[in-house]
């Protein structure tokens, strides 16, 4: 298949170039310099024109943060660029894959989120990423919201990565522990995208679906796993805090984990272990060095 993606140096589009060619697809990849995503016109004409036979939104505003700041920046980027994307890619009968978040939902409760749960999102990454994927619905067209959690890679900016650099400079740390979620692949995800759309193409069911990391984990115990399995000299001690022991500008969920049933069911995707992946990240980093 021919793929149009937007996010070029995103950890989600990085692994999809790599697992579109080794399954012999054909990827068109835009970033900041072929699409300003500020820009929804541009976002249309660009899938407008494309010749692809599927589109995949892996783009985001990321800074959880800093989005508290700059909302109306995040909304752009977030909400109305996917948004142009699939009335777009609706208008010219092509599948529209979108990327979206766990930060949808408030994080109350211990069970895993269903994708048919109540959205409450705590700050402005949670909002937008919501609004970016009520106006991908309603473009009306074949398309995929794939709610995801914790993402990571070798690639880009991300929790193991972070625990890698401070880990080597530091003997102690301390990390969030009353936070739950499922770390999970960036390269997974790639896959699992791939797989979605030719499921679209042949007339599987679309709509939301939730794919995270198992078995569901804290991010001191995540931060833990990092370190056993790295090859790091000096293993720094993990301990254990409150979030309201590191208070930042925008509130995080709890509760992350997602209950990834329907994927499974419907398209025949599993979960992915998280320590399976990590492995594979770690061995790439190591090797890269």
């Amino acid at each position: 298949m021919r793929f149009l993606v937007f996010g070029e140096t995103g950890q989600v589009a990085r692994e999809l170039v790599r697992a579109g060619a080794a399954a012999g697809h054909r990827l068109e990849i835009l970033g900041r310099g072929d699409v300003d995503l500020r820009d929804a016109a541009a976002c249309t004409a660009a899938v407008s024109e494309t010749g692809a036979e599927a589109v995949v939104n892996a783009a985001a505003y990321t800074a959880v943060d800093q989005a508290e700041a700059e909302p109306a920046l995040a909304a752009a980027v977030n909400a109305d660029a996917p948004g142009a994307m699939a009335r777009a890619a609706a208008a010219r009968g092509l599948p529209f894959l979108h990327v979206s978040t766990d930060y949808v939902f408030d994080g109350t409760g211990d069970r895993p989120w269903r994708e048919t749960d109540p959205t409450a999102p705590l700050g402005v990454y949670g909002r937008t990423k919501l609004d970016g994927e009520r106006q991908v619905a309603a473009a009306g067209g074949a398309h995929v919201i794939l709610r995801t959690a914790w993402v990571f890679s070798a690639h880009g900016k991300n929790f193991v990565k972070t625990m890698l650099r401070l880990g080597a400079e530091r003997d102690a740390l301390s990390v969030v522990d009353d936070q739950r979620g499922g770390p999970t692949p960036a390269a997974d995800i790639a896959a699992t995208l791939l797989t979605l759309a030719e499921g679209l193409v042949t007339g599987k069911p679309g709509g939301i679906f939730h794919y995270a990391g198992a078995p569901t984990v804290s991010w001191a115990g995540f931060a833990e796993a990092i370190f056993d399995a790295s090859s790091l000299p000096r293993k720094p001690r993990v301990t254990r805090i409150p979030t309201s022991a590191y208070p930042t500008p925008a509130r995080r969920p709890a509760n992350s984990a997602l209950d990834c049933a329907r994927i499974l069911e419907t398209h025949g995707i599993a979960q992915p272990d998280w320590r399976a992946g990590l492995a594979e990240v770690l061995n790439e980093l190591e090797a890269a060095q």
